[in-house]
């Protein structure tokens, strides 16, 4: 995923918004075992209103030496922008480039924006991804449920037994709920700043990240490392001493945004510990660590502003997640992608993703942090960092369906355009037309809602959908298929 807005990708108008490749239909294959590390008793989440995210440009430190005074801070906000509703942004900074209008480095290219969302906000115009996913002609994944293949790789880098077969930090860094001064000394060493390649460009990417156990495994965003990876590119990454690992991807979901690294030499890393977001309460204190703007270990403090609050990044059909997010108002901003976002005892909740900005642009412009930021739980960290390490891949639910942009009659709902022949959609009897109410129970408003409650539960799992057919209400069961992403 690029952070730069790339108008040639620019949604043209509201498309259905698929939740199954537009090839030829296949028939489901039977799902594998649930992962294990699902959130105990997972069920669907409250949906409340999505938004897309964007990120800006500034240099990478391989540019520069260490830097001793701030670098270019964005600049206070502007006066409210037009009523519009939001886009969306990822946090990566990007090297500066020659890039024409959304390039790296170039002037922001104009954003799209969503219709039926909360007004008064222009978010960075870099992912058209959310737009072209989250409000139609996206592709959010075939039929077809991929089966773990036999000749899973293998290595130090993998483990047959995902997350069971590596060493994960047991306790928490403090016993009892700290200062925000005692988590940072708690947590700052196991956090990372993560250099990559970018567009041919030695180092033209930074962002954060933290250790997920003692066998090397580097936790991040897949946007910080995506044109790395696709490219033969090479990752960095340093730690809170400042020493310098080659890394390599183990793997990485686009859908979920999220790659795992590893690093040969790790004896120096400390590994972070896991906590459950499930947890988390409206008002609770947390921390966000990372390096924004190419400053390692900063610290920002704040609170949990809502939870289980839908949005999509991105900045292609190929590179679109949808999350389930917990929003902070904690300071983020570009260069904090894959850094963790913990509680009082020190306990990774969330990896930062996206912001909201008051104005779209780069990171010398309008953009920055105003308090509105999203992390990915890290329930979703369990489940997709466990595929991971047993596969090298990561797999995403789908249904077989498309799905029209925006809500329902009423503001409610979401609307199926089409059911694909074959598909789990087709044999629980779904239709088009068939206005989708609820999951498992809980509401959904739009076609984004429907898309980041599906993606909350695994391929193999049957949900019950309440939908509404010619005035009639109904409950379907369906059992979801899968596919890697």
């Amino acid at each position: 995923m690029n952070d730069a807005h790339e108008p040639d990708r620019e949604p043209s108008g509201p498309e259905p918004t698929e939740l199954a490749e537009p090839n030829e239909p296949t028939e489901a294959n039977a799902p594998t075992e649930a992962s294990p590390w699902a959130p105990p008793g997972a069920t669907a989440v409250p949906l409340a209103e999505s938004a897309p995210l964007t990120p800006p440009s500034h240099p990478a430190p391989e540019a520069r030496p260490e830097p001793t005074t701030p670098l270019p801070m964005a600049p206070s906000l502007l006066p409210p922008p037009p009523s519009v509703p939001p886009t969306a942004a990822d946090l990566t900074v990007r090297f500066p480039g020659s890039g024409g209008p959304g390039g790296p480095g170039g002037p922001p290219a104009p954003g799209s924006h969503r219709s039926g969302r909360p007004a008064g906000w222009m978010w960075p115009a870099i992912a058209a991804l959310a737009l072209v996913v989250g409000l139609g002609g996206g592709v959010l994944g075939a039929l077809v449920y991929d089966k773990v293949a036999d000749d899973a790789p293998s290595g130090p880098a993998y483990s047959d037994q995902g997350l069971g077969g590596v060493d994960l930090e047991k306790d928490a860094p403090l016993a009892a709920p700290g200062s925000v001064a005692a988590v940072a000394q708690a947590v700052l060493p196991s956090t990372v700043q993560i250099i990559a390649d970018y567009k041919g460009q030695s180092a033209g990417a930074s962002g954060s990240g933290w250790v997920l156990d003692k066998n090397g495994h580097i936790v991040t965003n897949n946007h910080v490392v995506a044109d790395a990876a696709k490219n033969g590119g090479e990752i960095t990454v340093l730690d809170h001493e400042r020493n310098r690992y080659r890394a390599k991807v183990v793997g990485r979901s686009p859908v979920y945004d999220l790659a795992v690294l590893y690093v040969e030499k790790h004896d120096k890393l400390t590994p972070a510990k896991l906590g459950y977001s499930s947890k988390l309460q409206v008002g609770e204190p947390v921390v966000a660590i990372g390096s924004p703007l190419n400053l390692p270990d900063t610290v920002t403090s704040g609170i949990v502003s809502y939870l289980h609050r839908p949005v999509t990044t991105g900045a292609s059909a190929d590179e679109s997640s949808y999350i389930d997010a917990v929003q902070t108002d904690a300071a983020i901003n570009p260069g904090n992608s894959g850094g963790p976002l913990v509680n009082q005892k020190g306990e990774v909740i969330g990896v930062n993703s996206a912001i909201a900005t008051a104005g779209g642009g780069s990171i010398d412009s309008e953009a920055g942090n105003i308090g509105v930021g999203f992390a990915i739980p890290v329930e979703q960290v369990r489940v997709t960092a466990d595929q991971i390490l047993k596969t090298g891949k990561a797999q995403y639910p789908l249904i077989g369906a498309n799905v029209r942009p925006n809500s329902g009659p009423d503001g409610k709902g979401a609307v199926l355009e089409s059911i694909q022949k074959g598909s789990p959609a087709s044999k629980a009897g779904l239709q088009a037309d068939d206005v989708i109410l609820a999951v498992n129970g809980q509401e959904v408003y739009d076609s984004v809602d429907l898309v980041v409650v599906i993606r909350t539960h695994q391929p193999g799992e049957t949900i019950e959908l309440t939908l509404e057919r010619r005035g009639k209400s109904m409950k379907v069961e369906v059992e979801l298929a899968g596919k890697d992403g």
